[in-house]
């Protein structure tokens, strides 16, 4: 039988990158309920209408069809499909659940996403990504803007990845721009659209396209000198006056965009910088105010990891609005490139710490004795799976990482012995715990 090919843009990890993956997940639990965040999981479905009603993402859709289905029609409005992100599915959870909810309501989702995009490094169909939210109901306090940045980079600052720098703009200080260029409601569209993409096309390529749209050669100049605005405080506001636009989108848009800089300030280091990017626009429609964006240092043609924004009116019933404010880190995506280059590691690819030898398989029942005393006071443990020569079993560690075999005696003692160092001394399985460091696999970094 010929060996199955790998299916393109769905990543899956070995044990050991698993651990790695694993140790992630939690150091953004717990950093998410430090910070007052509740866990919620959503469908992994929506009416596709649903997902299509704001952005341009109708080609990153997956519809699901069963396999018999009496309709055998195109995909219209009323399909299913899978989600493509973790926001529209939350507004839609808000809306539905808000007579249950305390407002504002705090939550945080790690859950897989499918996109039906090229796969590349970076770019999966199926991935996986922690959210945190803010919603409230019919006004969102801004600080909570300054939140997100605030826990996000707490995050970010424990997780094993490279340095990273977390871009903030606001859209209300870009659309205010563009307005006051004198553009009209497609045209600032499309000068978002086109900035958005100003990593990937280049300066030349975004001049085309706003050419195309109908700037002229001055408000292309404007809108690329916007664009390259960066600051880490508050002289922002010298820049961007300096362009000499002025429109009270912009005043307001660019008051916020300064809010967020100062109440960062003191997150500012070696792990994660703040700053203001004002090619940071974000391609989805529905996000409103601050936006945000992510990038690992060294490794920017990754493109952003971790995004998000400020959405007034994306969660709404018809009669009551939730504004909210969130960011999504795509783990996945910032994960995999970094373990395929063997840049995160793990000790081991097992949880066990241990591996109790078995003498002869007649008296398996005592390994088995001494692996539960050890596993009932928090040790991960292991049983030999054969009652090989006492080297066989060892190899068997060995291979698997495990630092520490235990070894019954004849005379109903114990010994364990350190494989690493060849140290062997006489333990107590009621009272024996392996170091800290070794208790579970350890996540190391190079970079």
């Amino acid at each position: 039988m010929s060996r199955p090919a790998p299916l393109s843009g769905f990543p899956e990890l070995l044990p050991a990158q698993r651990v790695v993956e694993q140790h992630v997940l939690d150091v953004l639990r717990r950093t998410f309920e430090l910070h007052g965040f509740a866990s919620v999981e959503t469908r992994a479905v929506e009416p596709l209408s649903v997902l299509l009603r704001k952005g341009e993402i109708d080609k990153e859709v997956y519809v699901v069809r069963r396999l018999h289905a009496d309709d055998a029609g195109g995909e219209d409005a009323d399909a299913l499909a899978l989600h493509f992100d973790l926001t529209v599915p939350f507004a839609r959870y808000v809306t539905e659940n808000a007579g249950h909810l305390q407002f504002p309501f705090r939550r945080y989702q790690v859950q897989r996403v499918w996109r039906g995009e090229r796969p590349q490094e970076g770019r999966y169909r199926e991935f996986l990504q922690a959210d945190i939210d803010v919603v409230d109901r019919d006004v969102l306090a801004p600080h909570h803007d300054v939140e997100m940045a605030r826990v996000m980079a707490a995050a970010l600052a424990a997780l094993p990845l490279p340095p990273v720098r977390l871009q903030v703009n606001n859209r209300k200080l870009v659309e205010g721009f563009y307005r006051g260029l004198g553009l009209d409601d497609d045209g600032v569209g499309a000068a978002m659209r086109a900035v958005d993409k100003l990593d990937k096309i280049g300066a030349e390529g975004v001049s085309a396209v706003l050419r195309a749209a109908g700037l002229d050669d001055a408000q292309v100049a404007a809108c690329l000198a916007l664009a390259q605005v960066r600051a880490e405080d508050s002289t922002l506001t010298a820049q961007v006056e300096a362009l000499g636009v002025t429109h009270p989108l912009l005043s307001e848009g660019l008051a916020e965009l300064v809010a967020v800089l100062d109440g960062v300030a003191d997150v500012q280091g070696e792990r994660v910088r703040v700053v203001a990017d004002l090619s940071v626009a974000r391609g989805l429609d529905y996000y409103t105010g601050t936006v945000y964006e992510t990038r690992m240092e060294g490794y920017e043609s990754l493109g952003s990891i971790c995004s998000g924004g400020r959405y007034d009116a994306l969660a709404t019933d018809g009669r009551t609005t939730y504004p909210g404010v969130g960011i999504s880190l795509g783990v996945t995506r910032a994960l995999v490139p970094l373990l395929s280059r063997g840049l995160v590691t793990a000790s081991r690819g097992t949880p066990a710490a241990v591996v109790v030898a078995v003498v002869e398989e007649a008296q398996r029942s005592a390994s088995d004795a001494v692996a539960a005393a050890l596993r009932a006071r928090g040790v991960p443990t292991e049983v030999s799976p054969t009652a090989a020569k006492f080297g066989k079993q060892i190899r068997y560690a060995d291979r698997r990482g495990i630092p520490f075999v235990w070894f019954p005696q004849e005379d109903g003692g114990h010994q364990v012995k350190d494989i690493r160092s060849g140290e062997q001394v006489d333990a107590d399985p009621a009272t024996w715990t392996p170091p800290e460091a070794d208790l579970r696999p350890a996540v190391t970094t190079s970079w």
